[in-house]
């Protein structure tokens, strides 16, 4: 315990830094197990859009979603869901609703938000729309 005392002493920038990111990993454990969005694979995807009619939303812009997104996706911009105007999106308040991006950060976002206007089963695309074209997964191009 003499030896952890002594450190502290000799470097306290270092030890603060390795206190504030013990602290950061705890209040994102917390976060994580306390958050009603849950993170999905491509596999798990496939699988609740097939059994139990899950609805993908594709948070990207529209030029971006044009270029490919999932089958069957629905695009709402994360700028509409900022400003609640997802009106597209209110028929599906109960049914399971999978949120994609590129990266799946940007989607993680928009599923926080949908959470606070009263949508209960949310999902977010683990690793997003890159992850989906590099496991070779279909992409359907829009025309419009």
């Amino acid at each position: 315990m003499q030896e952890y005392m002594e450190f502290f002493q000799a470097n306290p920038m270092l030890s603060l830094a390795w206190v504030g990111l013990f602290v950061a990993l705890i209040v994102t454990m917390i976060k994580s197990s306390t958050s009603k969005v849950t993170n999905v694979n491509n596999q798990q995807l496939t699988f609740m859009m097939n059994k139990e009619g899950a609805k993908v939303v594709d948070v990207r812009g529209k030029e971006e979603f044009k270029k490919g997104h999932i089958v069957d996706a629905i695009n709402v911009p994360l700028s509409e869901i900022k400003n609640n105007q997802n009106t597209s999106l209110e028929k599906y308040k109960s049914s399971p609703i999978i949120l994609v991006c590129n990266t799946g950060m940007t989607s993680g976002q928009a599923a926080q938000l949908l959470s606070k206007q009263g949508f209960e089963n949310l999902h977010n695309l683990t690793g997003g729309m890159g992850e989906w074209k590099s496991a070779n997964l279909p992409v359907v191009k829009s025309k419009r």
